[in-house]
């Protein structure tokens, strides 16, 4: 069995959420955010980001992404 410590948890949260909403398969967001440095922006944010809502977490990376793409 896998053990996913905190930080790796969150992450795939944030991956989820994105997918979901997006409607995305999962290979290709984690593509979106390997390619746009997605996991080591929530990294560097953990600490204020894993005590937000679903919500604010999904309007942070589309608006971190938002910016990276243009």
């Amino acid at each position: 069995m896998i053990t996913l410590n905190k930080t790796e948890q969150f992450l795939v949260f944030c991956l989820e959420i994105y997918r979901q909403n997006t409607n995305l398969d999962g290979i290709s967001t984690f593509k979106i955010f390997e390619n746009y440095g997605v996991f080591d922006y929530l990294i560097q944010g953990f600490e204020v980001l894993h005590t937000q809502g679903k919500k604010y977490i999904l309007a942070d990376i589309e608006d971190y992404l938002a910016n990276k793409k243009h």
